[in-house]
């Protein structure tokens, strides 16, 4: 057998150490894929579980998000719930300090007690009298609008005086007495019996202008009945005895205080008060003096 020299044994030595080197090198690669799959698996699997907890959180943040929102609802429901109640009770006690006089008709119709007053009187100022040395009251709560209604009177240039206010149930038996005396059974045209006039309520006014003798005698030819025909019900009267109506003659300078709401839609029908049935009448009394 043929001997190696030196320099060949020196270079199968070589190479059989490199080869011994590379082997070791693709066994420890080879170990670490698989340690490097194991843990690609493991994470895998956590990523899994992470993804399953996410979708479970965010299942459990919508049930969540909708148990607010029907709690809301339900909160939101109750509240108005609450707030119609608690208006339904102040409607209540705003209709029980309301006397249901104050809107009934009475002309022939219904009848007013001799124990019926308005719950407080105030005096009408003097400027607006037409007979200063003559005291005239109303209900204190119409005044503001009576007010109103003689200042925007005048503003427009119109002199408009109060020449009859509130009468109690003896001043009216006195008022009608003497015009019984004075015209007989005629007087039933133009004068109402105790407890049947709008007076006694304290929210109604005869009005007057000058220019007519001091009498309410053709008042429905002045400027300040054509004014009365366009405002009054701005701030809240309406004509009570229209011509043609069923209870007395034409009363011009009569205005009963209806409250805004119910003056403004009488208006706007061409209607006057006897014209509605109490019960329509009747639903506008919570708000007669808004």
């Amino acid at each position: 057998m043929r001997k190696l020299s030196q320099d060949t044994q020196f270079a199968v030595l070589g190479a059989v150490i490199v080869l011994g080197a590379l082997g070791y090198v693709i066994y420890d690669l080879s170990a670490d894929r698989t340690a490097l799959q194991s843990r690609a698996r493991e994470l895998e699997g956590k990523l899994a579980e992470t993804e399953e907890m996410l979708a479970e959180s965010e299942e459990e943040g919508r049930q969540l998000a909708e148990a607010l929102e029907a709690e809301q609802e339900r909160l939101r429901d109750l509240g108005e719930q609450v707030e119609e109640i608690t208006g339904t009770v102040g409607n209540l006690e705003k209709l029980a300090e309301l006397a249901p006089e104050l809107l009934q008709k009475y002309s022939k119709v219904y009848f007013l007690n001799e124990h019926f007053a308005p719950e407080r009187l105030t005096d009408i100022d003097a400027e607006f009298l037409y007979d200063e040395s003559r005291e005239e009251q109303v209900d204190r709560r119409v005044w503001p609008f009576l007010e109103d209604l003689l200042e925007d009177a005048r503003r427009d240039g119109v002199e408009l005086y109060v020449v009859s206010g509130y009468r109690s149930f003896g001043t009216q038996a006195a008022v009608k007495s003497n015009y019984v005396v004075q015209y007989g059974s005629g007087a039933n045209t133009f004068s109402a019996e105790q407890g049947y006039s709008e007076h006694q309520l304290g929210t109604t006014a005869d009005f007057i202008t000058t220019g007519i003798g001091g009498t309410l005698s053709g008042f429905e030819n002045t400027e300040a009945y054509d004014w009365l025909l366009e405002n009054a019900h701005k701030h809240g009267f309406t004509l009570s005895y229209p011509e043609g109506n069923a209870f007395y003659i034409f009363e011009p300078w009569h205005w009963r205080f209806v409250g805004r709401d119910l003056a403004r839609d009488l208006d706007r029908k061409n209607l006057h008060f006897y014209d509605l049935p109490q019960t329509e009448i009747d639903t506008y009394l919570l708000e007669i003096f808004d």
